[in-house]
This record gives C-alpha cells, sequence and structure tokens, in this order.
C-alpha cells in the first residue's frame, strides 16, 4: 500500500516494487495517481504468485479505510 498525498491508501501488486513507485511518482503508473501524489510505501507483503497477490490485492481494497489502518499496525 502506499499513502497518497491526500491521505488515501492505494494498493497494486508488482513484481519490483521500487521500478512501480518510480513510475507512480512520474506520472506513468495507475491513473490513481492523476491528481495525486505518492508519499511513500505503508505495507507490503511478498511471497504470493500472482493469482494469489491478485486476491490478496482484491481483499485488502475492500476494506474499509479504518480496516486498513490496523492492517498497518500489525
Amino acid at each position: 500500500m502506499i499513502l497518497c498525498s491526500d491521505n488515501t491508501y492505494y494498493t497494486g501488486i508488482t513484481t519490483d516494487l521500487e521500478r512501480r513507485f518510480d513510475q507512480h511518482k512520474t506520472g506513468k503508473g495507475a491513473k490513481y495517481f492523476y491528481g495525486r501524489q505518492p508519499v511513500e510505501f505503508v505495507f507490503k507483503e511478498s511471497g504470493h504468485d500472482r493469482s494469489s497477490a491478485s486476491q490478496r490485492e482484491a481483499a485488502i481494497k475492500s476494506l474499509t479505510r479504518q480496516q486498513k489502518i490496523a492492517l498497518l499496525k500489525v
């Protein structure tokens, strides 16, 4: 998860965190970052294959903001 300049959280999957973060910073990443900037990584998981990573991404995206904040504290 990435904390954004408008205090929202972006969730996505990648095989290269630094490359993807740089893409988001330069406007070549997700459309979610049009009008907002990525600030910092706040949560990451590893060890998933593409299928389970996509499932985990969907599960995290379905969480409320409060549930995402609680996940960050784990």
